[in-house]
């Protein structure tokens, strides 16, 4: 979830200028999303066997962070870049920013990002609700995304912008991948007429408007993982989440991020090592309950708490070629048909 995130690494975190930045020779530029987030002790650990210093470079959202890489292909800021998913990937190979590598590639089909782009994690954008809330109100669980769109429901989803929001923007595109284009945009627009309500971001929607955190609005986008979460920082300690996953017919997006080495970039050898590193065994476990996603590395073992993170049956997909293709042209459809 975008939650994932929390503790700084032991390496450096650094302010992007599109000019450059100044480095060391033993050093290896990292560039991450701003959810990038693993224990202090195996990053240091890295940092030992490789021989070289890590510096973290925060480049905001996945799509923000693709940004600032074409910005900068001139003079690279990064040796390696972690974080870019199945729906940039298209954009950042086409834009030349990626060195091509050919990187592990034994993963399942349906996880893997193409050449130059080794998978390190995923994730399930969905639907969540607040069980309290929904029993509260005396209305049963939608069942099909078509039935939000009833009165009974008026006002129960909040949703992250898709034009500001990794996850808003995945959600867009699982209704388009589920629905198809004009039945997703005529859904929009009656959840428009039924109270949907948009704010800029995840933590926003999350921590403010979804009513498991004293909002108004039962229903919220996020992650398959976010129950496994709820319990894992609990103050109360929960054996059980107070949310659960609604995963409906297209209604779920699979996020799958991964690791690549970025054109240009000086620490080649040291560039591969920490590709081999993110999907080592350690990283595979930890990533789980530091970034809340789940491990591409079949053969590793999941956490206790992600017991409470179901991964969805089912799953509808879009090419990424599509994404590239029309992904910015959807999102201003959206913001016509939902905000204007």
């Amino acid at each position: 979830m975008n939650t994932r995130l929390f503790l700084l690494s032991t390496a450096a975190l650094v302010t992007l200028s599109v000019s450059g930045l100044a480095r060391a020779a033993d050093e290896l530029r990292v560039m991450v999303h701003s959810s990038f987030s693993l224990p202090k002790a195996l990053l240091a650990k890295f940092e030992a066997q490789a021989g070289i210093k890590l510096v973290v470079i925060k480049g905001g959202d996945a799509g923000e962070m693709l940004n600032k890489l074409i910005l900068t292909r001139a003079r690279p800021v990064a040796d390696v870049v972690y974080g870019i998913d199945n729906t940039q990937v298209s954009k950042a190979l086409g834009a030349g920013v990626l060195d091509g590598a050919a990187l592990a590639q034994q993963d399942p089909p349906e996880l893997q990002l193409g050449t130059g782009v080794a998978a390190v994690d995923y994730g399930f954008v969905n639907l969540n609700y607040d069980k309290a809330a929904v029993t509260k109100t005396g209305v049963p669980l939608p069942n099909t995304l078509q039935d939000l769109t009833q009165p009974a429901y008026k006002g129960w989803l909040v949703l992250p912008n898709p034009a500001t929001s990794s996850p808003g923007y995945a959600f867009l595109l699982a209704t388009i991948a589920g629905l198809g284009e004009e039945p997703a945009f005529a859904w929009w627009a009656q959840m428009r007429a039924n109270g949907l309500k948009v704010v800029k971001g995840w933590s926003e929607a999350y921590y403010t408007e979804f009513s498991r955190n004293k909002g108004s609005h039962p229903l919220v986008v996020s992650y398959a993982t976010s129950p496994a979460a709820e319990v894992f920082y609990s103050k109360e300690k929960l054996t059980e989440p107070p949310t659960a996953s609604l995963n409906l017919k297209g209604g779920v997006f699979r996020q799958i991020e991964g690791v690549a080495l970025v054109r240009g970039g000086t620490q080649r050898a040291a560039a591969l090592k920490f590709v081999d590193f993110l999907r080592s065994g350690p990283v595979q476990e930890a990533l789980q309950t530091s970034m809340w996603m789940y491990p591409v590395q079949t053969n590793t073992p999941r956490a206790e708490v992600m017991r409470h993170a179901t991964e969805p049956a089912s799953v509808d997909s879009l090419p990424a070629q599509t994404l590239a293709d029309k992904g910015a042209g959807w999102v201003a459809r959206w913001t016509q048909v939902v905000l204007k």
